[in-house]
């Protein structure tokens, strides 16, 4: 039986991506309190409000995962999931592939490392060895 802290190397991998998606989005956070502070006429404190807890749930599922937590799984999954329509409109309706294409990689990348054996096996509190080839 795994410790709750014996994460494998690509859920480990997985956090620091997403915490850098948190990170992403402090910085949104900030940009959007300086335009609002230096814009005449423009009240954005409850948009970047929103997003301030937003992020803060994102950076939560990132250092869950650094810190091997298997409650910060199915949160980080949720978002990539979020993150790839985001990606999706940016791509299609947005007319944006610019930023949407990089962005549904590195929500496939997020998903792949979650979702391979190991973070399989990790998540279900097993070993590799346990794992049986049909699971």
């Amino acid at each position: 039986m795994l410790k709750v802290d014996d994460a494998p190397r690509t859920v480990r991998l997985a956090g620091a991506l997403v915490s850098l998606q948190g990170l992403a989005g402090l910085v949104f956070v900030i940009a959007l309190l300086v335009g609002g502070v230096s814009g005449p006429g423009t009240n954005v404190y409850g948009e970047a409000g929103y997003f301030a807890v937003l992020t803060a749930g994102v950076l939560a599922c990132g250092i869950g995962l650094l810190l091997g937590k298997r409650g910060a799984r199915s949160p980080t999954v949720v978002v990539q999931i979020l993150l790839g329509g985001v990606a999706w409109y940016a791509t299609g309706p947005s007319g944006q592939p610019e930023y949407g294409l990089p962005l549904a990689a590195f929500c496939g990348v997020v998903l792949y490392l979650v979702f391979n054996a190991a973070g399989r096996a990790w998540s279900l509190g097993i070993t590799e060895g346990e794992m049986s080839e049909d699971q």
